[in-house]
């Protein structure tokens, strides 16, 4: 049985690692509220983007000899790029998509990366890494613009078949999924598949506005809809890029928060079991004492 000198020390110790927690805790809850709200605004606008997308679509009839994103290029190889985090103590959040991404990818896949713990990982694994990039958080659109840009040009030279994006998907704070959406090239029949996010993967459409609405259905193009589809896409492509960012860092924050309170609660009952110990030894060690006592009284009658 432990002595009292060392569970005072146990104590001690763990007291000290729960307030570590708890301060992580709370910076943890504080990030998590803007990633999240950053990420759900940003919904509205990919959604608008899309509808734009749906009117396209109907007013020119989008084939994928019609723009040289949307064309097959001659590539054999994909190339991914995996959103993860800069710092750990998220729980398995890097280890899940880690999974994902390595059932999900062939052997040659080149992969380009943003957040240092998969770079970390997928290098150790022997994977090619062309690129690493890093964005502030907050992530402004600014940061992720280049990174879009930078795949769009990796496509366009031909070397690569596809471009898909890993990253966690933040659905709520306790429900985090991976996924693997393909970028590039766009197909035209799912041109303006819905980006919700929180459904993703579900197939669903964006509803193309009805005239019965009170909405105005038709566009005015100008100088072309090709010419707005031409300047378009691009931004459509950057913007994906910048939510699949927002949605790993909410993603990240809410399960840095969830892990941070669970080993917060974990050092509080660890504390009560060893309190509870602590005073079972002083029970028995001053109960020892007392039989010491009577045993030596009695020796003197």
């Amino acid at each position: 049985m432990a002595n009292l000198r060392d569970i005072r020390r146990r104590i001690k110790s763990v007291k000290n690692t729960s307030q570590i927690t708890k301060a992580m805790q709370l910076v943890a809850a504080a990030k998590m509220k803007k990633a999240q709200d950053q990420a759900i605004s940003g919904r509205d606008y990919a959604d608008r983007l899309n509808q734009v997308l749906v009117h396209l679509r109907d007013n020119i009839s989008v084939s994928e000899d019609d723009h040289a994103l949307l064309k097959q290029p001659k590539g054999k190889k994909e190339l991914i790029l995996v959103v993860s985090t800069d710092k750990g103590l998220c729980g398995g959040l890097n280890t899940n998509l880690l999974k994902k991404v390595r059932a999900g990818m062939a052997e040659d896949t080149d992969v380009v990366t943003v957040g240092r713990k998969l770079r970390m990982s997928l290098g150790k694994l022997g994977h090619n890494i062309v690129s690493d990039w890093e964005v502030a958080d907050p992530t402004p659109f600014a940061d992720a613009k280049p990174i879009g840009a930078y795949l769009t040009d990796q496509f366009l030279d031909g070397d690569y078949s596809a471009v898909k994006v890993a990253f966690t998907n933040f659905e709520t704070t306790l429900t985090q999924t991976p996924w693997i959406q393909q970028l590039l090239p766009v197909e035209a029949s799912t041109l303006a598949e819905k980006r919700a996010y929180e459904g993703m993967g579900e197939g669903a459409e964006v509803e193309e506005t009805r005239k019965d609405d009170g909405l105005l259905r038709d566009y005015i193009f100008e100088p072309s809809p090709e010419g707005v589809l031409d300047a378009l896409l691009p931004l459509y492509l950057n913007y994906q890029v910048y939510q699949m960012i927002l949605e790993a860092r909410a993603s990240e924050h809410s399960a840095r928060m969830v892990a941070m309170k669970a080993a917060t609660d974990n050092a509080e009952q660890m504390i009560k079991d060893l309190t509870l110990e602590y005073n079972k030894v002083r029970q028995a060690a001053i109960t020892s004492e007392l039989l010491e006592i009577t045993t030596a009284m009695k020796a003197m009658e």
